[in-house]
C-alpha cells in the first residue's frame, strides 16, 4: 500500500481492534490442528486490518487483498512470491505485437462455490463491473476496453501500448465473480450495482475458500470450497483476526494463533529464542528521501552540489541494518522484486570526503534544513523515526544540520502532495508489480512534482523515461528501466534508502507461509 499516491483516498484507514477483543476471539479459531467438534483442521492468522469490504471488485486495501485472494480466482496469477512473470489462472493469454491487445482464453473445468461453471461471460462481467461501479480498484482498468470475442475468449484493448497489463490482471481486486449469482443479488456493471452487502455475507467465487463470516473490524472466517479445482488447502477453516502487533507476538508465542503477519523488527528480534519460526524477506516497499528542487521552496536543496553531498553522505548499509533482518537496499527507486530493478552496487555509494567536497562547492553555510516525515505510519512495522535519526546523524558528520520535523500523516500528507516539503522521508508501494508504476518519479509527473521537479527540469531523465515507456519485451524493459534509474540516481532528487522486511512469525507446526508482494499472504497455501 502506498501512502504517497492518490491511494490515500482509495484505501481505507487501518482499524485496529483492542487487544482484549482480539484475545476474546481466539476461541473462534480452534487449535492449530483442529480442536473443533467436527475434527476440522483449523488455522488462526493474526493481522492488523486494513479492510473495508469482502466484495473483490470494490476492495483495494492490504487485508482486502488477502481476503479476495482466498475467495476468488483471477484470470492470471503469480507463482508463489515471484512477480516477475504472470502465469495462467482461470485463463491463458497472449499479447499482440504492439502490446495493445490482450487475448484471454478461459480454461474449462473451473466452478464457483455455487456449482456454476466459470465462463467467459463471468469474466467479462467481473471486469466490466470493476469499471462500472467505479470503486477503489477501478483505476487498474482505466482506458481498457473489455469485450467477449468468442465462446471462451475475450480481449482487453488499450488505446496505447500497455505491456504492464499482464502484471495488473492478477490483482485480487480483479477476481472473477459468479455473474448469475451476483446479478440475482443486485450486481450490475454500472453505478447501480448493489451486490456489496450480499458479498459481505456470501462469497461468489471459485477460489479455495468460501466466506463463513465477515466483520471488517474484528475477523474474517473462511471454510473450504468443495468446488475448488486447484490443490486442496491444508486447513478446513481459517480465522483471520484483527490484532495489534504486540498482541500478535503474545498470541503466536502462546499458541493462541499460528501465524502473525505484522511484527516489527524489535518484536522479531525478541522472538529469536522463542519456540516460534520467523521468515524475513524484502517487502515491496521502497523508503526514500526527496530533496525539493524548487528554489522558491529551498535554494539549498535545489542546489545540485548540495543534493550530491546528501547522496554521498548517507551510510546506506547502516540504514539497512537499522531496518532489521530481511531488509535490503534497492539500487534505484524500483524494489528488487520487480523487473527493471538494479543492484545496490549500481546505486549511489557512501563517500564522506567526497560529500564534504560537494557540500563546500554548494556554498552551504551550515543553515538548518528541515526533514519532514509521518510519525504515525510504520512500514512493515518499521518507524520512520529510526531512519530519520540515522540520516540526521550521518549528514551531521558531513557538515549538514538537519532538523527533524515529525507530524501525523494526516497533517504531513498535504505538504508532501503540494510539493512544500524541503526534505521529505516517505515510502512507495506499487499498485502493480511492473516498473511502469515508477514513471511517476520523473520530471513533471506526480511524485516528481512533489519534489519540485518540474517538466523539462532534467532532459536526460525525461529521455530515459520515454525510452523505458516505449520498451516492449521483458528484457528490453529491464534494460531501459535500469538506465532510467541510473539517470535518476545521478541527478534526480530521490534517494532510495531501504526495502523493509516482510516479517512472518509462525508456530513450529507450520511448515510454510507463502507470501506475495501483491496480496501479502496466500492463506490457502499455508501448510
Amino acid at each position: 500500500m502506498s501512502w504517497l499516491s492518490n491511494k490515500w483516498a482509495r484505501r481505507s484507514t487501518v482499524v485496529l481492534a483492542s487487544a482484549a477483543l482480539a484475545m476474546g476471539l481466539a476461541a473462534c479459531g480452534g487449535g492449530q490442528n483442529g480442536g473443533g467438534a467436527s475434527g476440522a483442521k483449523n488455522l488462526v492468522v493474526d493481522s492488523s486490518f486494513d479492510l473495508k469490504t469482502a466484495d473483490p471488485n470494490r476492495e483495494y486495501e492490504t487485508t482486502g487483498s488477502i481476503v479476495a485472494k482466498a475467495l476468488y480466482e483471477t484470470l492470471l496469477t503469480f507463482q508463489g512470491e515471484d512477480v516477475s512473470k504472470p502465469i495462467d489462472g482461470l485463463a491463458s493469454y497472449t499479447m499482440s505485437d504492439d502490446n495493445k491487445v490482450m487475448t484471454l482464453t478461459i480454461k474449462p473445468g473451473h466452478k464457483f462455490s455455487s456449482g456454476n461453471e466459470v465462463t467467459v461471460d463471468d469474466a467479462v462481467f467481473s471486469l466490466q463491473r470493476v469499471q462500472g461501479i467505479k470503486g477503489n480498484p477501478s483505476f487498474l482498468l482505466d482506458g481498457v476496453e473489455v469485450a467477449k470475442t468468442g465462446a471462451d475468449t475475450m480481449t482487453l484493448t488499450c488505446a496505447e501500448a500497455c505491456p504492464a497489463l499482464p502484471y495488473i490482471i492478477p490483482n485480487p481486486a480483479l477476481g472473477i465473480v459468479d455473474k448469475k449469482l451476483v446479478e440475482e443479488n443486485g450486481g450490475s456493471t454500472d453505478a447501480k450495482d448493489s451486490a456489496e452487502a450480499f458479498l459481505n455475507k456470501t462469497s461468489a467465487g471459485s477460489g479455495p475458500y468460501m466466506l463463513e463470516s465477515f466483520d471488517a473490524a474484528t475477523q474474517v472466517v473462511f471454510t473450504k470450497n468443495p468446488q475448488y479445482t486447484g490443490p486442496a488447502p491444508a486447513y478446513d477453516r481459517v480465522v483471520l483476526r484483527n490484532v495489534q502487533g504486540p498482541t500478535q507476538k503474545l498470541n503466536v508465542e502462546s499458541g493462541d494463533s499460528q501465524v502473525a503477519l505484522d511484527l516489527n523488527p524489535d518484536q522479531i528480534a525478541e522472538l529469536a529464542n522463542a519456540d516460534v519460526k520467523v521468515t524475513s524477506d524484502p517487502s515491496r516497499y521502497t523508503i526514500f528521501l526527496l530533496l525539493n528542487q524548487d528554489p522558491a521552496i529551498s535554494p539549498i536543496t535545489s542546489n545540485p552540489d548540495f543534493l550530491k553531498a546528501v547522496k554521498q553522505g548517507i551510510n546506506y548499509q547502516t540504514i539497512v541494518e537499522r531496518a532489521g533482518k530481511g531488509s535490503v537496499r534497492p539500487g534505484g527507486i524500483i524494489p528488487s522484486l520487480i523487473n527493471g530493478s538494479i543492484p545496490e552496487a549500481q546505486g549511489n555509494q557512501t563517500d564522506v570526503e567526497a560529500a564534504k567536497a560537494s557540500l563546500k562547492a554548494s556554498g552551504y553555510k551550515g543553515e538548518e534544513v528541515t526533514l519532514n516525515y509521518p510519525n504515525d505510519m510504520p512500514v512493515q512495522g518499521l518507524q520512520f523515526e529510526v531512519i530519520a535519526q540515522a540520516v540526521q546523524a550521518q549528514l551531521k558528520e558531513v557538515g549538514i544540520n538537519i532538523k527533524l520535523a515529525p507530524a501525523p500523516v494526516a497533517t504531513e500528507l498535504d505538504a508532501y502532495r503540494d510539493g512544500k516539503e524541503v526534505i521529505g522521508l516517505w515510502y512507495w508501494g506499487p499498485d502493480f508489480p511492473d516498473p511502469s508504476n515508477y514513471l511517476v518519479f520523473t520530471p513533471g509527473e506526480m511524485v516528481g512534482l512533489r519534489a519540485g521537479w518540474k517538466e523539462g527540469a532534467d532532459p536526460a531523465v525525461t529521455q530515459a523515461a520515454q525510452a523505458a515507456q516505449a520498451a516492449t519485451d521483458d528484457a528490453m524493459r529491464a534494460g531501459a528501466y535500469g538506465a532510467l534509474q541510473d539517470a535518476q540516481n545521478a541527478t534526480g532528487p530521490f534517494i532510495p534508502l531501504v526495502q523493509p522486511a516482510q516479517n512472518v512469525a509462525m508456530a513450529k507446526s507450520i511448515q510454510e507461509v507463502p507470501t506475495n508482494p501483491v496480496w501479502t499472504v496466500t492463506l490457502a497455501e499455508i501448510k
